[in-house]
């Protein structure tokens, strides 16, 4: 019999969707509100932008710049 942990490791917790902003440090939910990401930044520098941010980037990372893609 398994047992299902509560909590932060639980399956379906807002954690596991949960990033932050790389220049505003804004909390953002994927899934919920509109986050930008950069395909080859991802994992490297945990790059993730808000609306607002990727607007002011130009759609550009500012490590790479490589394209902006909707992270969904």
């Amino acid at each position: 019999m398994s047992i299902r942990i509560r909590g932060s490791n639980a399956y379906g917790h807002s954690g596991w969707f949960t990033v932050y902003c790389r220049i505003c440090n804004r909390k953002l939910k994927i899934g919920t509100d509109l986050v930008y990401k950069c395909p080859k930044c991802e994992k490297k520098y945990n790059a993730f932008f808000c609306e607002a941010d990727a607007r002011g980037l130009k759609w550009k990372c500012p490590y790479c710049s490589t394209e902006l893609v909707p992270a969904i």
